[in-house]
Parts: C-alpha cells; structure tokens; sequence
C-alpha cells in the first residue's frame, strides 16, 4: 500500500513527496472497490468526479473518475521554478490544454468516419492564453482567459470547403464548445477545520457536502503495471531568475501578465499522443497519451479527454489557494477538493455542451473562517480555468492543407 504523506502548503518545503513515493505519475487504479467511493452517475453524456488533495509546496494528487468508463486514474501536478515548485509533474494549465487538443481530435476523426471522409496527416496546435492583472493585497488580483487558437493541418481527398465544412462540425460537437461559448457560474461548498461554514462572494452549492477525501489517498496502494508511460517529461526547463516567468515570479503580490500554454496532437499507434509545452512561464515540456474507452473507439489505455479537462480545474483552482495564503503570509496547511463536472457531446446535429464546476473545497488552516472565506474567494477569482468557464469566449480556427 502507498504510504500516508503528510501535506505541505508551503512552496519552500524541500520534500518532493511526488519523486519520494516510488509511484508513477498517472496510473489507473488497479482496485478501485477498495476506495469505496461515490462515483459519478451514470447519465447523459460524461460526468467526471476529481478527488484531489494538496502534498508538498505546489504538489497536488487526485483520483479521477468517469462515469463513461467507470474506471479511475491516480494522476498529479506539480509546478515550475515560476511559483518555486519542484518541476515534477505537470503544471495544472497542461491539463486542460491537452484534454481539449485530445477532444478535438477525436471529434475530427469521427466526423471523418461519418462523412467517409480519407484524413491523413493530422496534426493539431493548439495555444492556450490567459491573464493575471491586480492585486492579492488588495484582493483585486483576477484571472482571465483569451481566445482558444486551434491550428488543423490535415490532408484530405476532398475540396476546400468539404475541409471546412468537417472542421466545423466537429468543433461544434466537442463539450469544449459549450465550455467556452457559454457562461457557467462556479459553485461550492467549504469545510474549514472540519466544520462546514457559510461562504463569502462564492456562489453556494446546494447539500450535501461531499465526503473530505483525504484519507482515500492511503488507499490506492501500488499499480501491477509500474511503467507510468501516459506522461513523460520531455525537455527540463532551466530555472533563471530576474526575468518574465522566471524563478518565483508567479509569487509576487501585484501582477499584470500573459500566459501562454501550447499543445500539439497526433495519433501514434492509436491513441492521442501530445507534446505540451509551456512557454510562459518559463516551463518544461512534457509528452502526454490520451484515449477513449472502447465503447467511444478506443482501448482505455490512458485517461480520457474529459478526465484530463476536469483534472486541470481542480488542479489550477488548488494552485491559487496554495498561492493566494503564501503571498498573504497565513497558514494553510492543507486543502482538498471533491469536484464535478459534466460533458454532453453534440449528436444529430446538435452542438456540444459542458456544466458548471461544482466544488466541495476542505481547507485546514489556524488562521480562522474569515480567511479561509477570502482563499476560496480568491482562489475562484485567480483560477484561469474557472475563468475559462465563466468568459464565453469564440476559439480562432485555422485550417492549413498539407
């Protein structure tokens, strides 16, 4: 069995627990009864639960699961020299990014089948961006999300406008399409202590409170297949300091800055295979798989479009908790989440469509209710993938002919 961690808030902490515990990055959870969890229901189109804590300075672990496939992955984040993170696994802003690259290959792909339509060399770039302007100080501090640019090189046996026209279906079928076209108000629920507490400015979600997840972790014990290939690092940034995106400068109280992640798809031996990389800031480059279960076309060999999309709103909401209490000089010594989210693929015609974030937040702090009010507060406020939900946005589509 994996060994109980003791979590960490603090970004200068010198335990890298994700590089101490033996276990790969991602793994599916061989025996996944054992954790006795609720799952998420079986309904129309996707629900994606995320069990999720908090372990050393920037580190986060979560268990994810879908209602599609029924199966549940072990999956963490870690962040860059940026915010004094240990660089050992992903960043959560990698998260979204290929969970929507992914989504949008696979819809280009069945799109294709429906209309016989023969696609070869398909490569998709996709650039996500985001904002952070204000103040933690002086709880101005915002984040923000920009348009999505998705870039489609294809080659296909048909005329211009038949290419148009495929593209265009499937974006419009992916859950990605609701998420941005649309504004979705984030809700929750918090737990401080123990003892579940009224909310400031968040938007409330209705009872029950979720059970706190914190001792699943203990739980999972160690995968029969130890390889951990569905995430590798690829390129190790080099910490530098006094410059744009450099060491700790996500940290600082006042900010006005752009970020900038990037993703790159392609199909190797049939699963989704993207090269992630984070140019601001300054991050490393990670290769990750992707794969559907096999009733949607696939062998379930790495987790899902939807699973890596909902894993990267919890993880990044975390990170503004995390950040938010060490600019502000209190004591948070521990935050979980339990978080849903809903997917409905277009059919027939009709367009994609995703739900708002609910979100069962557990914070463990000294400091008292009223600042544990203003980290979730601030936490929404900062999150880019929150902002993402709550900013419809109309992604910029380029189609490049090879």
């Amino acid at each position: 069995m994996a060994t109980e961690r003791t979590a960490s808030s603090s970004p200068g902490s010198t335990e890298n627990l994700l590089a101490q515990d033996g276990l790969p990055t991602f793994f599916a959870i061989d025996e996944p009864d054992t954790l006795d969890l609720a799952r998420p229901e079986r309904a129309d189109g996707q629900q994606v639960r995320v069990w999720a804590r908090s372990l050393s300075g920037m580190q986060k672990e979560a268990i994810v699961g879908s209602s599609r496939s029924g199966r549940l992955w072990r999956l963490a984040s870690d962040e860059g020299p940026y915010l004094d993170g240990f660089d050992a696994a992903p960043c959560p802003l990698a998260f979204m990014t290929v969970g929507m690259v992914s989504s949008y290959m696979n819809a280009l792909r069945a799109a294709a089948r429906r209309r016989g339509l023969d696609i070869r060399d398909l490569t998709l770039t996709q650039d996500n961006r985001y904002t952070m302007e204000g103040s933690a100080l002086q709880g101005t501090m915002t984040g923000g999300a920009l348009p999505v640019a998705l870039e489609v090189r294809i080659a296909a046996d048909a005329d211009d406008g038949a290419v148009r026209d495929l593209v265009a279906e499937a974006v419009g079928a992916v859950p990605v399409n609701g998420l941005l076209r649309e504004r979705h108000t984030s809700r929750f629920t918090l737990t401080v202590n123990g003892e579940e507490v009224s909310l400031g400015r968040a938007a409330p979600l209705p009872p029950p409170v979720a059970p706190d997840p914190g001792r699943l972790f203990s739980r999972i014990g160690s995968p029969t297949a130890h390889e951990g290939s569905q995430v590798a690092r690829i390129t190790a940034v080099t910490p530098v300091a006094g410059v744009d995106g450099g060491v700790g400068s996500s940290l600082r109280a006042a900010q006005r800055r752009e970020l900038h992640v990037r993703a790159v798809c392609r199909r190797r031996d049939g699963v989704n295979e993207i090269t992630q990389e984070l140019h601001s800031p300054l991050g490393s480059t990670f290769k990750f798989l992707s794969d559907e279960e096999q009733d949607q076309g696939g062998s379930g060999t790495a987790p899902d479009a939807a699973s890596y999309m909902a894993a990267g709103v919890a993880f990044c909401f975390m990170t503004q908790l995390g950040r938010f209490a060490t600019i502000m000089k209190h004591d948070l010594t521990g935050y979980r989440v339990v978080q849903d989210t809903h997917f409905q693929p277009g059919e027939k015609g009709l367009p994609g469509t995703a739900g708002a974030v609910a979100t069962h937040v557990f914070l463990d702090t000294p400091d008292g209710t009223d600042f544990a009010r203003q980290c979730l507060d601030m936490g929404e406020q900062t999150c880019f993938l929150h902002a993402l939900y709550r900013t419809p946005l109309k992604p910029i589509i380029t189609i490049v002919r090879v």
